[in-house]
């Protein structure tokens, strides 16, 4: 199976660390992000990986090599201007069958075998791995209908399903990529869903950080030594 790694991103959310680093390569405990990926993915079975780069991409390629360190076949593709989150998947040559993509700032236990598993069982075009979180409202919220209110709601919480940066793809997905153009994920979506095709999501309930957030990059390095088993060896 293959999987993409998208890491073109400048990491702003970073800053100032990714100015001169970029975010798949920051440590996370003993090792860089993307390191971490590249185990938990090799360990599903996955026997290629193609990373989508822009920012700083020699660096990547000279900390990552061919992948041979890793067991897997590691290989590239360079974006020279953004295409978004879905547009750099033009670039990238023999995708002919279900693929994985990944944001590369991505920390979880998720077991990628399952959530290939159930997009294949459900024959899905687009799976999209999806952790609860709650919103906190801060303010007493006014239901209306026009100038009339139906009802006050004291700082409520909302329970919402977020995408974890994990996907499953079907290679069908890519006919609706304009080659070479830019794309965000969430657009492509919508396209799917006007076109009747089937996107689902996977919830999962485990551990999973967006390490492109300053709050959730912090909050790792200072639990690390609690999560490191269960996310590198999540998969064994």
């Amino acid at each position: 199976m293959r999987a993409i790694i998208l890491a073109g991103g400048k990491g702003t959310r970073l800053m100032p660390y990714t100015a001169v680093i970029p975010k798949p390569l920051m440590p996370v405990g003993e090792m860089p992000i993307v390191e971490i990926l590249i185990k938990q993915l090799q360990r599903t079975g996955v026997d290629r990986i193609t990373f989508a780069l822009g920012h700083l991409a020699h660096l990547v390629q000279a900390v990552v090599g061919d992948g041979e360190k890793f067991g897997v076949r590691i290989d590239y593709s360079i974006e020279d201007k953004r295409l978004g989150t879905s547009g750099p998947l033009t670039l990238i040559h023999d995708l002919d069958e279900t693929f994985m993509v990944l944001n590369g700032d991505v920390l979880t236990d998720l077991n990628f075998e399952d959530i290939t598993s159930f997009h294949k069982s459900h024959q899905s075009t687009i799976t999209i791995a999806c952790h609860k979180r709650t919103v906190n409202i801060d303010y007493g919220v006014i239901h209306r209908n026009g100038f009339e209110v139906t009802r006050y709601e004291e700082k409520p919480k909302i329970e919402l399903y977020v995408s974890m940066g994990v996907y499953v793809f079907d290679p069908a997905v890519l006919k609706y990529l304009p080659q070479g153009s830019y794309l965000d994920f969430p657009d492509l979506v919508d396209r799917l869903i006007d076109r009747k095709d089937k996107v689902l999501i996977y919830p999962h309930d485990g551990i999973w950080f967006d390490l492109g957030r300053l709050e959730d990059f912090n909050m790792v390095h200072e639990i690390w030594d609690d999560l490191k088993d269960k996310i590198i060896l999540n998969n064994d």
